[in-house]
């Protein structure tokens, strides 16, 4: 990246990395920021990947992993958020699941199927790497269906206009509302947001929303930290970081992301220092979906992510086989 690239040929004498996220995608990341701060000791890009990437994110092998880890360790200096703002409410977390069923049911199954096809004989053509656009294309229109088929860009999609997991969202903050609670959606699809706000305003519900595209992001939160609002709807690129939101106990991730860094950075926004009540945070997951293999395919991140600091679309998908591509678009 230009970036990297401008920083690194600064004529620095001492240097620190801060980050709150140093590996999100992959060990690549972790490897640029070593690069920036101690040239050497990790090797060049294609001796990490050759000995370090490749056999730890695709062949499991637990002795390189260690072997990074006692490398980086001595130069890694962690404070987790439970250590150092102990005075911190609880955070619980929770799955809802919901089930297709009907006609949005017969749509996801149909598409998934074409999409299969599609896929298959993108990486039958050009293999993995050359596929990469077709994939997450067609990933994309599987998770917008999960969402609600009216944010799907196809014809079969228009006929449909029911969406489970839309009645769940309004069921929950209907209720949750009404019982004094504050709360946070979150969606990658501005789109999703958009018709979300239709359904709000039809039940004469008061929220406010931040997007990429917001002029008064200012206004927005101070209305919804003063308490004019029970609930702020947010892009999760927009709002995932450099918010304090306080005033809300209640976060719903309305579709899950690759990217599991990304959400945890997303709840922070309520459960960081100044909040004085429980937290809880829900995930909505369509059963037998795409979004259960993105739920499982954040839990490998993790473990790798554990696994070496003791613990994207196209950077989730960079290390997965052929197979594996493949297997996010089987029946569940």
């Amino acid at each position: 990246a230009k970036i990297t690239r401008a920083v690194k040929s600064l004529p620095i004498e001492r240097r620190l990395c801060l980050s709150g996220t140093p590996l999100e995608n992959h060990l690549g990341e972790l490897w640029s920021q070593f690069d920036f701060l101690m040239p050497g000791l990790l090797g060049d890009a294609k001796r990490f990947t050759r000995h370090y990437r490749t056999p730890i994110e695709k062949h499991g092998n637990d002795e390189r992993r260690v072997r990074l880890a006692e490398a980086v360790r001595p130069f890694l200096l962690r404070r987790r958020k439970e250590a150092v703002a102990t005075e911190l409410p609880a955070r619980t977390e929770i799955v809802r699941e919901v089930v297709l069923g009907g006609r949005q049911a017969k749509l996801y199954e149909s598409i998934r199927v074409a999409m299969q096809e599609r896929v298959r004989d993108a990486l039958a053509r050009r293999g993995v790497a050359q596929s990469q656009i077709t994939v997450l294309d067609s990933l994309l229109k599987l998770r917008q269906l999960c969402c609600h088929p009216g944010i799907v860009k196809l014809p079969s999609a228009r006929k449909v206009e029911e969406s489970a997991k839309t009645d769940m969202l309004l069921d929950m903050l209907t209720e949750m509302i009404a019982e004094g609670r504050r709360v946070l959606v979150f969606s990658q699809f501005t789109s999703m947001l958009s018709l979300i706000e239709r359904e709000l305003a039809a039940r004469d519900i008061a929220w406010v929303k931040l997007t990429g595209q917001t002029r008064r992001r200012d206004e927005a939160i101070d209305r919804f930290q003063r308490g004019e609002v029970p609930l702020f709807l947010i892009s999760l690129k927009a709002g995932g970081t450099g918010l304090n939101l306080t005033a809300a106990d209640t976060v719903i991730h309305y579709d899950p992301w690759w990217n599991p860094a990304a959400e945890d950075q997303a709840s922070a926004r309520a459960h960081r220092i100044g909040q004085d009540k429980p937290v809880f945070v829900y995930r909505l997951v369509t059963t037998g979906t795409v979004e259960e293999r993105i739920v499982a395919l954040q839990a490998r991140k993790r473990q790798l992510a554990d696994g070496v600091l003791e613990r994207s679309d196209a950077g989730a998908l960079a290390s997965m086989s052929a197979q594996e591509t493949l297997s996010l678009f089987d029946a569940v």
